[in-house]
Parts: structure tokens; C-alpha cells; sequence
């Protein structure tokens, strides 16, 4: 399966991997040699946190890289009064009896305390191509579903401000 994101996630991740390799790399090696200057390594804590930390970061590129090779690349346009990528929802839950304002984003960019909702969550997959006025079932799972009511859509961009999730 591959992971759908825009030019724009695949713009971030590459800055990251850039600031990753070029940036931080030599500053975690540089900590490790330091680290292993100190003598004994079994008892070494600092050797063993710079090398978690050298770990990481060769992870987290590896993983960044993966994504980019595997994705596919998607367009951020939709009809106007139809819910799309990076648009601004406001959305009526039933059960809850409130109101609640979302931005529908890319996986990578999810943040549900933000109100970053992933179109890949189950309710971004069960407003996507939505209309205004439309009720909605969320099947969050076989026991628990809810509905919702598109209240307004306001048409969103693919926004570059919005940070790429850490993991």
C-alpha cells in the first residue's frame, strides 16, 4: 500500500531528511566519539545515549526516505460546498450535541488536539466528497458509530506551515 501525500509533504520530509544528514548527523557522531573518549564503555552512560540518539536519527531518515520512494503523489482540489484535502469543516456531532471545526490533512500532518484530522481516520474517510448539509455515519469500529452533520466547507490549501508528524 502506498502512502498518498502531496508535493508538499514530500518537500517537508525532504528538508528533514536534509537537515537530518547534513545537519544533525555529524553533531551525533561527533557526541558518540566524544562520549567514547570517556573511557569504559559498559559503564559508559553518555556513550550509550549518543548512540540511542545516532540510532534514531538513522531511523527516522530511513523511515522518511521509505515514505517518499513509496508514495503517491495526490492532488488537493475538490468542488466547492465538497468536503476535500486541507479544507476547513465545520461539522454538527450528534451524539456529542456540539459543533466542531476540523481541517481534513494528510496522515502525515495529522494533529486530532489541533484538530488536524487524517483523511485515512475514520471520519475523514466518511466525510471526504462529502456535501454540505449531508448526515453522515462515522464507523469507528463493529461496536461504536456515530453520526455527523456537514454544517459549511470553506475551501482549504495545502498548507506549509503545517508540521509532518514525528513518527
Amino acid at each position: 500500500m502506498h502512502d498518498e501525500l502531496t508535493k508538499v509533504d514530500i518537500k517537508k520530509m525532504q528538508e528533514e531528511i536534509n537537515y537530518r544528514k547534513f545537519e544533525l548527523m555529524p553533531k551525533l557522531k561527533e557526541d558518540l566519539r566524544h562520549a567514547r573518549e570517556l573511557g569504559d564503555l559498559s559503564e559508559n552512560f553518555e556513550y550509550r545515549a549518543a548512540k540511542r540518539e545516532l540510532g534514531r536519527n538513522n531511523s527516522r531518515i530511513h523511515y522518511l526516505e521509505t515514505m517518499i520512494a513509496t508514495a503517491k503523489v495526490i492532488d488537493v482540489k475538490s468542488a466547492d460546498g465538497v468536503v476535500g484535502l486541507f479544507d476547513k469543516i465545520k461539522l454538527y456531532d450528534e451524539d456529542g450535541e456540539e459543533e466542531m471545526d476540523i481541517v481534513l490533512v494528510t496522515t502525515l500532518r495529522q494533529n486530532s488536539l489541533e484538530g488536524y484530522i487524517s483523511k485515512e481516520s475514520p471520519l475523514g474517510k466518511a466525510i471526504m466528497g462529502k456535501k454540505v448539509g449531508d448526515r453522515v455515519l462515522i464507523q469507528v469500529n463493529d461496536k461504536y458509530s456515530y453520526y455527523v452533520k456537514i454544517l459549511s466547507v470553506e475551501k482549504g490549501k495545502d498548507d506549509e506551515s503545517l508540521k509532518i508528524s514525528d513518527y
